[in-house]
């Protein structure tokens, strides 16, 4: 038994690995699941508290090349992909390319073996030209809803609620890959990019206002390239954006890589109702120490004086009488299976006993030669799933590489052998 030891009003929290009880196989989302912020805490339309976990639908909507084994060349990014497959065989083709890859990086057994971990929460990062018509700003694209209708019917029959996250704005809201294009981050400067984000909020909004499955809006991945103070400012039109189509669901407001939250205030005394808080909590990676027991048991029993605690996050939630969200954390990455299947499930147990929210990165990864071996050690990768042993992803040059042997790439990954974590699969199920 691990105990958490702060000197916050969470000094009394004891999380046992095995002690939380998983839920069966879960009934379809219907209206009474309706989640809502209350106080600290997520809850049901009744005021019933729920504990949500869950897994991101990593490089579905928005790339990421390192998580399916490409990257090389220079082509390391969405944008860079979109502009080279329009360069070599025109927008037409790339617009039939773009959805072969998505059908097959999330099929329907995708769905199945993700809620087989036993989660009730998915987050969904996406591209803004997923629904925007980039040839036409401010318009919807014809199958604006193809995708994210998808992920929420899809997760709505199988009991588990959507946060539909904004991971890739208009102009970019920062300088990382992960935002769809690298080294742009036009968005804080260009008045255009920010009135089309707001735009684009609410045209969500709208279609998803009534829709249970939903549990919240995450207005913008990791907005770091600004400062907190002006991500508060912009955060809070985004906000009234939204609620001028949607009065129901939680809106989620992105922390900041330094600064935190600091900028917003208590959201109550700024007016906004009904939200929470997001941030990205990576211990053993991102110069935040090694993976390994050491720096997670650091962040969640208190006894790291170097780096944020769970500890710290309870005191500030508490002054601010907000939920917290995890939108992404990664506990089991580069260690053994067992000891990061363990951690996974101490992880989440830790943040439901909190009330908060949590989305590990991710369901799916896929590497070149796929499996969980390295260098002779059984080491979890970043997905709950991964191509099994010997299910090799070739590694393409999207400059030079034949049409055809792209569109093989795109359609492999929806009939790859696929092998599970199996330690996490039991610790985040087990009743025990």
């Amino acid at each position: 038994m691990l105990r958490l030891r702060c000197l916050s009003a969470a000094a009394a929290l004891v999380l046992a690995a095995g002690a939380a009880t998983a839920s069966p196989a879960a009934a379809p989302i219907g209206p009474a699941d309706m989640v809502r912020a209350e106080g600290r805490h997520w809850v049901r339309a009744d005021g019933t508290p729920v504990t949500l976990r869950g897994a991101n639908l990593g490089n579905w909507l928005i790339n990421e090349f390192w998580m399916m084994g490409q990257g090389s060349n220079g082509i390391d990014d969405e944008c860079k992909l979109e502009a080279v497959l329009d360069r070599r065989f025109g927008y037409e083709e790339r617009q039939r390319l773009m959805p072969l890859f998505r059908d097959s990086w999330m099929t329907e057994q995708d769905w199945d073996r993700l809620a087989g971990f036993g989660v009730n929460l998915v987050r969904v990062p996406f591209i803004h030209t997923v629904v925007e018509d980039e040839r036409h700003p401010g318009r919807l694209r014809a199958d604006a809803w193809r995708y994210l209708d998808r992920a929420v019917d899809e997760a709505g029959k199988r009991g588990m609620h959507v946060v539909l996250d904004l991971h890739g704005a208009a102009g970019s809201q920062g300088w990382e890959h992960h935002s769809g294009c690298a080294g742009r981050n036009q968005y804080w400067s260009r008045p255009e990019y920010q009135a089309r984000t707001a735009w684009l909020w609410k045209e969500v909004a709208g279609r998803y206002r009534d829709n249970p499955v939903v549990a919240g809006y995450s207005l913008l991945n990791e907005p770091w390239g600004t400062d907190p103070a002006n991500l508060a400012a912009e955060a809070r039109k985004l906000y009234d954006a939204v609620r001028a189509a949607d009065p129901n669901h939680v809106i989620i407001l992105p922390g900041h890589n330094t600064g935190g939250i600091d900028g917003y205030g208590n959201p109550a005394q700024q007016g906004m109702r009904n939200v929470a808080f997001e941030i990205h909590p990576y211990p053993g990676h991102f110069g935040w120490g090694k993976p390994g027991p050491q720096v997670h048991r650091g962040w969640l029993r208190c006894l790291d004086a170097r780096h944020d605690t769970v500890c710290k996050w309870d005191a500030r939630m508490r002054a601010l009488e907000t939920p917290l969200f995890i939108g992404e954390m990664q506990p089991w990455a580069g260690m053994d299976l067992e000891q990061g299947g363990r951690m996974a499930r101490a992880s989440f147990d830790t943040y439901g006993r909190l009330g908060w929210a949590a989305t590990a990165w991710a369901y799916k990864y896929v590497s070149n030669f796929g499996g969980y071996t390295k260098n002779g050690r059984q080491l979890g990768t970043w997905g709950m799933v991964t191509n099994a042993a010997g299910e090799r992803i070739p590694a393409l040059d999207f400059n030079t590489a034949p049409l055809d042997r792209i569109e093989a790439l795109f359609r492999r990954f929806g009939s790859l052998r696929s092998e599970a974590h199996g330690p996490l699969r039991l610790w985040m199920t087990t009743t025990r």
